[in-house]
């Protein structure tokens, strides 16, 4: 049989046949299967899931929530009682089977400007960090800022707040001073990872200038001031990035980690502790800090990068996001990291140097899975299809669409030209709050149509309700409120220090959804 994807008559695409009975889930009826048990028996079916992560102590209950603001307020909770930690899962369980293998792998702004680290490496970095982070007196539940580029330190910060429990709080490096002072003090960090500054693309970005202007705002606004702030000297020898450094409060990231220890135990987490804060942009009044907790998120983003991308032991994987934004951090670091896999950091542009430079980098480390988002599929296809066709692409196996809707022509270029016509694209529909990809299909059973997401994941029940009855409509082609009920392991718990706003702003509307 041809490797080609097959398309019927009805504009459907299926997976090789080659490549569906290599897959995790390798028809429409193994799907049907899985999904109905994971509706059906939801605790069950997470529960056997769960089973293969590290707990120091097992779960009483594997959920419990309330959706219903008349019968009090709204509760999620999944593997109540369990302890555990997302740092032990993403790096300890692996040493000993994979402490060699690379982990991170990490692409810098120019072409030949890259790093590697092993697990054991990044293990490594990780609990120097963390005892950084302790010796300036950060203790769990704290929260700490991250305003980095796409840098490994980024990585190793978020895993080393983790590691003893502080709640990471991580601002996209484009942001402005006044957007990183609102989230500073919303979340009353007091301390403050971030870069000199850095190159995006051809332009330069002081980042140390914005961080000062920024803990200045928040001291008034939260009545305390940042106490520390760690800074990573991304760029060398550059007059546009000279600025002063606080004594006692401004520390450098290479200073501070030459002395630390590179042991340090990792804090047991209740599964319903707190993980991170990430604020959404606050396009409906202020912005909303969305705090996603450790068991439940653990679970469901590594769950979904496994199954959605169909990963598999010792494929290299590439999303091309920002950890800045919810799908670097379940995407690019938990969700990879926990599965054990080979993870790609992205620090540039598709665009630069030129229209190549993402398919550079798929035939440079022969990347199994890449993740990108349509906007950027439709910069490069603008520049030709010439680019893509410089590049030896035959590594790639799925390919995914992320961010917004893909519309039917950037699909037929992505399917044509970058996975020549033999990798199924898995278009996925999640957001922020949901913690991961909530509708999608799975690459080695469900078969595609151009801009359509398709079939819910395991567990997820979507339904479509009457904007103003707020009842469910049934049938095909219909138009109205995508509502999920019940909940999933990944969904955000609450808005920080507002759970009356969370409330509000996701249950009130429609009764039980």
């Amino acid at each position: 049989m041809s490797t080609a994807s097959v398309v019927e008559k009805d504009g459907k695409y299926h997976a090789p046949e080659s490549f569906s009975s290599n897959a995790h889930v390798s028809s429409l009826e193994d799907y049907q299967e899985m999904y109905q048990r994971s509706v059906d028996d939801p605790e069950g079916f997470w529960a056997g899931i769960a089973d293969s992560f590290h707990w120091f102590k097992k779960w009483d209950t594997v959920r419990s929530y309330n959706y219903d603001l008349d019968a009090g307020p709204i509760s999620i909770k999944w593997f109540e009682g369990a302890t555990t930690n997302i740092a032990y899962n993403c790096l300890d369980r692996h040493l000993d089977t994979k402490g060699d293998q690379t982990a991170i792998i990490w692409e810098g702004n120019e072409p030949g400007e890259d790093a590697t680290f092993t697990y054991k490496e990044l293990h490594e970095q990780v609990c120097k960090f963390a005892n950084v982070l302790k010796s300036r007196g950060v203790k769990k539940g704290d929260r700490v800022s991250l305003y980095l580029p796409m840098v490994p330190e980024l990585a190793i910060a978020m895993m080393a707040c983790a590691r003893i429990g502080a709640i990471h709080s991580i601002v996209f490096g484009g942001f402005s001073a006044d957007a990183l002072a609102d989230r500073i003090a919303d979340a009353t960090c007091t301390t403050l990872i971030t870069a000199n500054g850095t190159m995006r693309g051809a332009k330069p970005i002081p980042m140390k200038p914005n961080a000062d202007s920024a803990m200045a705002t928040a001291e008034a606004e939260m009545g305390k001031p940042v106490d520390t702030c760690i800074v990573v000297r991304r760029i060398k020898d550059n007059p546009d990035f000279e600025f002063d450094m606080k004594d006692g409060r401004d520390l450098w990231w290479d200073d501070v980690m030459a002395s630390a220890s590179a042991d340090c135990e990792c804090e047991e987490m209740d599964a319903e502790d707190p993980l991170f804060i990430l604020y959404t942009s606050g396009s409906t009044g202020k912005p909303k800090g969305v705090q996603h907790h450790v068991g439940g998120y653990m679970v469901y983003a590594a769950t979904t990068h496994k199954y959605v991308f169909d990963y598999q032991d010792g494929d290299i994987y590439f999303c091309a996001a920002d950890i800045g934004w919810v799908t670097g951090h379940s995407y690019i670091v938990y969700g990879p990291l926990a599965n054990g896999a080979t993870t790609i950091m992205f620090e540039s542009t598709p665009l630069y140097p030129n229209a190549g430079r993402y398919w550079e980098v798929i035939d440079k480390y022969k990347v199994n899975q890449f993740y990108t988002a349509p906007t950027a599929i439709r910069a490069v296809a603008k520049e030709g299809e010439e680019w893509p066709a410089k590049y030896d692409l035959s590594s790639l196996k799925t390919l995914g669409t992320v961010g917004e809707p893909i519309n039917p022509e950037a699909w037929q270029w992505y399917h044509k030209n970058v996975g020549h016509e033999n990798c199924p694209i898995v278009d996925t529909w999640w957001q922020t709050e949901t913690g991961g990809i909530l509708i999608t299909p799975l690459p080695g059973a469900t078969a595609t149509k151009p801009g359509a997401a398709t079939l819910p994941f395991f567990g997820v029940q979507p339904v479509v309700l009457h904007p103003e009855s707020g009842q469910i409509i049934e049938g095909n082609g219909v138009d109205g409120v995508l509502a999920i009920k019940e909940p999933w392991p990944g969904q955000m718990r609450t808005i920080y220090g507002d759970h009356k706003r969370f409330g509000e702003t996701y249950f009130q509307q429609y009764k039980g959804y």
